[in-house]
């Protein structure tokens, strides 16, 4: 890791507020520059603003050659499920301090990159569940009365009034696959209406209500009139239901994806679809989507077919997921910024140490190897100064560590700075 970049704090600016909601940083926090994307939810971008920081919110996606450029002046980059933080974006982040996906997903974020670089990762990922499983019962019911169908008919001009083909969804099955947030509280709601539900998870979940475990993922998909699809991306989800997957699916059941674009072939979907093997789907996301509201031409294997309802990846975009994100990401990330604290990251290790007024609060990011807090604790002796609380956790790579001290504080960042180990080291007070 000698190639690491290492940070250091600056002094406390003499106009910092004197009572701020957070313990003041060891940055000026008008020198703390955020750079929100994607039209990140007005009440994020007031958050940080409230907090004195500098803050630019751009409706748009950047590219990859676009955020290397704007990213080597900024603290805190916001992002949703575009925008592409790669290895390369992340060496052009000198001083990047921490990043926010206001979004379930952290697969556009290169993880070990950004824990190599001592840049912790925060997520929403309780904030749009509500959303989507709303949406997906929605899908279950157009699908099952073919209401899309009925709806572009009548735009149409054309009266088409018929009972054939339509169900209630009462009494039928729906699979769940993938029972996490969202889809454990799908199978909640969907016994309300009176349906059986079944779930498949490659790990153990405690099930809710009478949703019932099943144990294979191809026997949901002989068993359910209805499967819905709630996975995150990775290397094993990808082509998840392909077309042996596809043939597996009872006959007639539909198919809906709000979860990752990679999940589902749409070749052999479309396949399905065509010969009535499948009687319908709802696809909210594809394996390649435009990165903005501008874009025209959008093509799917799927469009054009029977019974089938497209949305343009809105499962979580409602008014109120969007506020709720958008408060639970930028609080995360204002509390790393002012008190170490790094509960609910996804790539570094847990810490919280509660704040005791009139303490210094040093963290500390390094190596894990042994030693380290030896070297450190030998550091903040030989300054004077009288430790009195400190949390230390790591990962098999690296160590996070926040301790507050009492007792002279000029001069202990840089010397941690020097220490071989050091990937980050900052004083927030």
């Amino acid at each position: 890791m000698s190639s690491i970049s290492k940070s250091f704090s600056s002094k406390i600016s003499s106009d910092t507020p004197s009572a701020p909601s957070f313990p003041v940083t060891s940055f000026p926090k008008d020198q703390i520059k955020v750079l929100l994307l994607e039209n990140v939810h007005p009440l994020a971008v007031e958050a940080f603003k409230s907090e004195g920081f500098q803050v630019e919110a751009l409706n748009i996606a950047l590219n990859p050659s676009q955020l290397k450029e704007k990213i080597r002046d900024v603290h805190v980059l916001g992002i949703r499920s575009k925008t592409q933080v790669t290895d390369e974006v992340f060496a052009e982040a000198k001083r990047l301090l921490t990043l926010g996906c206001f979004c379930i997903g952290t697969n556009q974020v290169d993880l070990e990159s950004a824990k190599r670089k001592g840049v912790p990762v925060f997520n929403a990922p309780f904030g749009n569940t509500r959303s989507v499983a709303e949406m997906t019962i929605a899908e279950v019911i157009m699908l099952s009365r073919q209401l899309g169908d009925r709806s572009m008919e009548m735009h149409k001009g054309t009266w088409k009034k018929l009972a054939t083909g339509s169900h209630e969804v009462r009494g039928k099955t729906l699979g769940v696959v993938g029972y996490g947030h969202i889809g454990s509280q799908v199978g909640v709601i969907a016994e309300f209406f009176g349906m059986r539900v079944i779930y498949y998870d490659v790990s153990t979940k405690l099930p809710l209500s009478n949703n019932a475990p099943i144990k294979t993922l191809e026997g949901l998909l002989g068993a359910a009139d209805f499967i819905t699809l709630h996975v995150p991306e990775t290397p094993q989800t990808k082509g998840l239901i392909g077309k042996a997957q596809i043939a597996a699916i009872k006959k007639g059941a539909c198919l809906i994806n709000a979860s990752r674009g990679t999940v589902v072939d749409l070749e052999a979907l479309k396949d399905a679809l065509a010969s009535g093997a499948v009687g319908g789907a709802a696809i909210d996301v594809y394996p390649e989507e435009p990165e903005g509201n501008t874009a025209e031409g959008f093509k799917t294997p799927i469009q054009g077919l029977p019974n089938v309802v497209l949305t343009p990846h809105i499962g979580g975009s409602t008014l109120e997921a969007q506020e709720a994100i958008g408060r639970e990401v930028s609080h995360s990330l204002i509390n790393f910024i002012q008190h170490g604290a790094t509960t609910g990251t996804v790539n570094f290790p847990l810490v919280e140490l509660p704040i005791v007024e009139g303490l210094h609060r040093l963290i500390h990011i390094h190596q894990n190897v042994p030693g380290v807090l030896a070297e450190v604790n030998k550091i903040i002796a030989t300054a004077g100064a009288n430790i009195q609380a400190q949390m230390l956790s790591t990962t098999p790579d690296i160590g996070y560590l926040v301790m507050d001290f009492a007792g002279p504080n000029a001069h202990v960042t840089e010397a941690l700075l020097k220490v071989a180990t050091t990937i980050k080291a900052r004083s927030l007070t």
